[in-house]
């Protein structure tokens, strides 16, 4: 690491969780995120200014006015231009820190991409908005062994959970025999969401991503992790 790099990461090196043994190891690391909306655009932001040295986004939407909002990523000329958002996140991602490789995909992540697009990643972060495409990373997580994260946010609740596969209980099992997921069958088209509960929960799944990447799994919480901002109502279970 240079001296320029130590500079940047200075205080994360500080920080006895993550010392420089643990950011050369953030450094060396890998994440995918699945999807790019609101969630996503903040994962995304969180690992690239914590110096995660290769980060895949994958996204098919495009940038709208109602994302500006809450999608802290973009701003009026995406929305203007109607780009992808993989390809205006990738373009602000280099900006914000150009050590990092940061590769934006135009896809749709589906049972025909899946592999190709997750496989060669240490962890996989959730920025999706449809349990479809969450199963199928949950099912792929489990077949390959890795872990990832699976995040949520509606309205004001979020919640959020890291999956390590033959180590916790996997998406499918929680959803099986979880009545503390009620309201998540609602979306942000039909119930609106606020800007604070996607940027607390993205936050809840970096720090768990930043425990995985620099080596200190022993401080994973393991558990499902619910907030809601306006009720203020925080829960583990």
């Amino acid at each position: 690491m240079d001296d320029f790099l130590r500079e940047k990461y200075s205080r994360q090196i500080l920080f006895e969780g993550i010392g420089l043994g643990g950011q050369e190891r953030l450094l060396g690391s890998s994440a995918v995120v699945a999807g790019c909306g609101a969630i996503g655009a903040g994962t995304a932001n969180l690992l690239v200014r914590a110096g995660v040295g290769r980060i895949r986004i994958a996204d098919r939407d495009f940038v709208g006015p109602s994302n500006l909002q809450r999608q802290t990523l973009f701003d009026e000329s995406d929305a203007r231009e109607a780009l992808p958002k993989a390809i205006a996140a990738e373009r602000k991602l280099r900006a914000i820190n150009s050590s990092v490789n940061v590769e934006g995909v135009v896809a749709d992540i589906n049972p025909r991409n899946a592999e190709r697009l997750l496989k060669d990643f240490d962890v996989i972060l959730d920025g999706t908005d449809n349990f479809e495409t969450r199963f199928l990373i949950n099912d792929f997580a489990i077949k390959s062994g890795k872990p990832w994260i699976y995040v949520a946010a509606v309205a004001s609740y979020g919640l959020t959970m890291t999956d390590q596969p033959n180590e916790t209980a996997c998406l499918a099992c929680l959803l099986d025999g979880a009545d503390g997921l009620a309201g998540l069958e609602d979306t942000c088209d039909t119930v609106g969401v606020v800007g604070p509960i996607v940027n607390l929960v993205a936050s809840l799944q970096v720090a768990e991503a930043m425990k995985l990447l620099s080596g200190n799994h022993e401080k994973l919480h393991r558990r499902l992790v619910s907030a809601d901002v306006w009720t203020g109502h925080f829960q583990s279970v």
